[in-house]
């Protein structure tokens, strides 16, 4: 009588997009089948099978930063229509970024990751806690995945 509540779609009717398959479910045998919210619309998993229909297994919701620092691919930005969109994927993700700046940070912050990993495997003997360039990138990545 005071309005409508939304509700919360039932398990059966949640589904995810993935770039090769269109929809999918999460498997009824999964532990996150229940789970009707997520916080990110990113799930990342492990097994994927098709039956009645293409189910995921195995999936953990995902936020934006870790699948940005993470992912695979190269990270893209451009400005479309007057807003930083970073891209992954070849544009299949994309993220509507704060600022011009946080998107540069961002991009820039992916490149040293990607060049320190490139110089662990080099050097596998690098103890990346205790070279000052790789503990900096490190730290730096941690604060940001825990104070989103």
């Amino acid at each position: 009588s005071t309005g409508a509540v939304k509700m919360q779609p039932k398990a059966e009717e949640l589904k995810f997009v993935t770039k090769n398959d269109g929809y999918v479910h999460i498997h009824p045998s999964s532990v996150n089948y229940q789970t009707r919210h997520f916080e990110s619309p990113y799930l990342v998993y492990h097994e994927k099978i098709k039956t009645s229909r293409v189910f995921i297994r195995d999936c953990s919701m995902v936020s934006v930063y870790p699948l940005v620092l993470l992912g695979g691919g190269q990270v893209h930005m451009q400005l479309q229509k007057g807003e930083f969109v970073i891209s992954l994927d070849d544009g299949w993700i994309r993220f509507v970024a704060a600022s011009h700046q946080v998107a540069e940070l961002v991009k820039e912050l992916r490149c040293e990751l990607d060049q320190l990993l490139q110089d662990k495997i080099k050097n596998p003997s690098m103890d990346l806690c205790l070279c000052p360039r790789g503990s900096r990138i490190i730290a730096m990545i941690v604060k940001l995945v825990t104070t989103q």
